[in-house]
């Protein structure tokens, strides 16, 4: 990722930054969200705005025909059906958010993003800055082929402990789950991507339903520790090795879960120290969040292929 100073002039008004999303959006020209004609015609007298005129009956959100032609044509501009339609936030301001959150490793906060970006005496609401953060999580959504290689699975669990709670709180149950604490489960490739989603329910196939979608059986290895959710891996085609954590073993050559381990303490960092305290309603989409900027580490073209999702 270039520097802020960089990125900035790169992006210094709304025109700049409508192009680079027209750009990522259509590589090979505009083309219309509603019914996908790229015989669209340009507005000249509104930049990065275009008619369709097209014919074909596609379905709307309710599932109604409708077709481009009708009424003089369906007009759209680079924004629509993007996380910034209808938005009255100049885009080099949603930029200049994305950036930000992109860059902070173990996340920035709404309320940091808006004393940075707003300023607190802008008379702007906070909530405003929520709400960006929120509509970019969603856009940093999964996207990822099925890991390969040494492949490392584990879960995790979020929220504090039930003995830490006040009195009226207090779930008086045995285990994390009893707790209350809400369940991520992962898996990561070594010097690899990472898929992680929260569970809102341990069942009796959970692990593996979700290794068998997360992992290739081409992959070389899949490591875990003792959980008995993971021990019919093998049935299904995989080379599954574990660690027993419970008798304190965690590396036999080869054999470790270290790597997501470690990424769950990025997450776990993050939530602490950044942001206090998630509800179970918007934890996916901060582990959206972590796990884009974990994939996207080396990569310099992150930020356009945040655009690309949007």
């Amino acid at each position: 990722m270039k520097t802020l100073k960089a990125f900035e002039a790169d992006f210094p008004n709304e025109d700049a930054c409508k192009a680079l999303l027209a750009e990522c959006r259509w590589p090979d020209g505009p083309v219309c969200p509603r019914c996908g004609n790229t015989r669209v015609i340009t507005l000249k007298a509104k930049p990065f705005h275009w008619v369709c005129k097209s014919g074909k009956i596609t379905m709307d959100t309710e599932g109604k025909p409708v077709t481009c032609a009708k009424d003089g044509g369906y007009r759209f501009s680079v924004i629509t059906h993007t996380i910034f339609q209808d938005t009255k936030i100049p885009l080099d301001i949603w930029f200049r958010v994305a950036y930000l959150m992109l860059t902070a490793k173990k996340g920035i906060s709404a309320l940091q993003i808006h004393r940075a970006v707003f300023g607190e005496d802008s008379g702007s609401d906070y909530r405003t800055s929520w709400f960006m953060c929120m509509r970019l999580r969603c856009a940093m959504r999964g996207g990822i082929d099925q890991l390969e290689g040494v492949v490392e699975v584990d879960e995790t669990y979020v929220g504090g402990e039930d003995k830490n709670k006040h009195w009226n709180k207090k779930s008086h149950s045995k285990g994390p789950q009893g707790s209350g604490k809400l369940t991520v489960i992962g898996a990561i490739s070594r010097k690899g991507n990472v898929i992680a989603r929260t569970v809102d329910e341990m069942g009796f196939t959970t692990m593996d339903d979700f290794v068998k979608e997360a992992v290739s059986t081409k992959a070389k290895m899949v490591v875990t520790d003792e959980h008995a959710g993971y021990r019919h891996l093998g049935a299904h085609g995989f080379f599954h090795q574990t660690v027993n954590h419970s008798q304190h073993q965690y590396v036999t050559g080869t054999v470790h879960t270290q790597t997501i381990e470690s990424f769950w303490s990025l997450l776990k960092r993050g939530i602490m120290g950044s942001f206090h305290h998630v509800t179970r309603e918007y934890l996916p989409l901060y582990v959206n969040e972590f796990a884009f900027r974990f994939n996207g580490r080396n990569d310099p073209e992150l930020f356009r292929k945040l655009l690309q999702t949007v």
